[in-house]
Formats: C-alpha cells, structure tokens, sequence
C-alpha cells in the first residue's frame, strides 16, 4: 500500500505525458475539422443556403449550357470563344469544389472536414481562383488585339496560342497554390479544429495552426498580391489602350459597338476582382469588419462569379446568345 502510494503520482504523471505526446502525435496532422459555416449566422444558415443553392443550380446549368454551344457551333471556334469555354469550366470547377459541402453544412449539418479533404478543397479553390484570374486577363489581350490590331488577331492569338495560354495560366495556378499547400501540410496543429468558415480558406486553416505560420501568410499574401496586381495592371494596361483606340474612331455608331464588345468583359472583372480583393485584405488586416460579412463575400466570391459570367456574355453577345435560342430550338424539335 505504501509503495503503491508513492509510486501513483509518478505513475500518473508519465500516463499523462505519454498521452501528451499521443495527442500531439495524433494532431500534428488532424484527422478531421469542423467547418462552422457563417459565424453568429448559424440559425440562419438553413435559409441562407438557398440563394447559395440557386446561384451554384445556375452557375452549373449556364456553363454547361456555354460549353455546350461553342462545342456545337463551328462559327464559334475563335480565340474570344476558346477563352470564354475556358471561363466557363473554371467556374464549374470553382463554384464545385465548395458549393456541395456548404450546402451540406447549412442543410445537413455535415461539418467534419477529413484532413486532407480539406487541403484538397483548399488547393481547388485557389488554384482556380488563380486560373480564373489569368483566364480574365488572357480575355483582355484578346480584346485588345480584336479592337488596337483588327487585321492580326487571328493570326496573333491564333489556337495554337489560346492553348499555349490556357496551358500557362492553369500550371501558373497549379505551381503558385501548390508550396501554399505543402507548407500548410507540415505545420503542426493542436487541439483547436474549429474552422470559422464555410469551406478550407487557406488563412482560416492556417490560423489553427500551433507554429510559426509567418511563412505561410507572407506566402500566401505574396501570391495572391502577385497574382491579383499582376493581373489588375495588364488588364488595366489593355483597356487604357482600348479606350484611346475607341476614342479615335470617326462614327459615334462604331465607338458604341466598341464599348458594348467590352462591356461585357468589364462587368465580369469587376465581378470578380472587387471581392477577391475585399476577402484577401479582411483575412489580414480587416479585424474591425464582422466575422459573418466577411464569410458571406467569400462565398459570393466563388459562386457569384461563376453564376454571373454565362449570363453576362450570354445576354451581351449577340452571336453566342443566337447560337444558344438556335441549340435550344433544335432540342426542342
């Protein structure tokens, strides 16, 4: 009995570190997270996932339906065409590879995540964040060619090079978000998986991090100012050069057919640019903006887009729109 008292404590004390140690192990890479959806929302989140619902529904349905047509449509096979099929599957993918797993944590509660599910997710969304960003700014090169050298653009963007440019804006995405994931892969987490988000934002998982994560946001801020400026100042670059282009032309009639073929492509980038940049910048330095508004951009950002883009060339190019009201009359004969 005297031994046994003496003996307790220590006996207790290495349980307790070897279950230390257990848990550490165990956590450094957790077996699961818990995505909580919209913080102080989650009431309401059951009816909020229903404009959610509608947008992926049309988001889905309009990029086939794109797809679908330029496919069909030999008269449709140019360079502006070509980059907008490539719009269009990067929205499938992008507005995929979150809407599913929100759906079913605002209507299911489904919140488990698996560890490497979430990295999965996570290098899926910005991954093709980024494409979508280069694929936008390969549509204003194509824009500028079209308008400033009208007699060159077939032969300057011809398909070899609309390939070769996809080509380089998917592995731009694929090279830029790969390292952010690794790096996320070797930080040790502890006992904290609580997610306040929707889906697997890179900072959000960061922040649960038990290391130093300084490499991993400098890293991640690093690519998405690169990416997003790099981007912003090309895109900006060709339509300055478009307007001044515009602006010379004789009739009041071409300048307007002018400004509508941009229109359109103007309306996408503001789309897309403007919340991307609101969501990178409150990740980092926006502590006084509401958790919940924060978390609501950062959705529409991935579904907004993606719902917007088929409807918005849809409805602002006369040729595609004909081409769709023809595919759709023929499936109904």
């Amino acid at each position: 009995m005297i031994f046994y008292r003496i003996q307790e404590p220590l006996v207790r004390a290495r349980n307790k570190k070897v279950l230390m140690s257990l848990n550490s192990t165990t956590l450094s890479h957790p077996p699961y997270f818990l995505l909580i959806g919209i913080p102080g929302l989650q009431k309401e989140q059951f009816w909020i996932a229903f404009p959610f619902c509608m947008m992926y529904a049309i988001a889905v349905l309009g990029n086939i339906t794109l797809l679908l047509t330029i496919k069909a449509e030999p008269s449709l096979h140019e360079p502006m065409y070509f980059f907008l099929a490539m719009l269009a599957s990067t929205d499938l993918v992008l507005s995929t590879s979150v809407a599913p797993k929100m759906l079913g944590i605002f209507w299911l509660g489904l919140r488990e995540i698996e560890f490497q599910s979430c990295l999965t997710q996570l290098f899926f969304t910005h991954t093709f964040s980024t494409v979508e960003s280069g694929v936008l700014m390969a549509m204003a090169l194509d824009r500028y060619f079209a308008i400033c050298w009208p007699l060159r653009h077939s032969s300057i963007l011809s398909v070899p090079v609309v390939v070769a440019l996809g080509s380089l804006v998917l592995m731009r995405g694929v090279f830029l978000v790969s390292p952010a994931c690794f790096l996320l892969h070797r930080m040790p987490f502890c006992h904290h998986r609580i997610i306040s988000h929707s889906y697997c934002d890179h900072m959000a998982v960061v922040k649960l991090a038990c290391g130093d994560t300084r490499l991993n946001a400098i890293y991640g801020l690093l690519v998405a100012f690169m990416v997003i400026g790099c981007d912003i100042i090309l895109i900006s670059a060709s339509y300055i050069m478009i307007l001044r282009v515009i602006l010379r032309l004789p009739s009041t009639e071409a300048r307007l057919k002018a400004f509508s073929t941009c229109a359109s492509h103007v309306c996408v980038i503001l789309g897309f640019y403007v919340p991307a940049v609101f969501t990178t910048l409150t990740h980092r330095f926006g502590q006084s903006i509401p958790p919940h508004i924060h978390i609501m951009v950062a959705n529409a950002y991935l579904l907004v887009p993606p719902m917007l883009n088929p409807i918005v060339y849809g409805v602002r190019t006369k040729k595609l729109r004909d081409r769709v009201v023809l595919l759709f009359q023929q499936k109904g004969n």
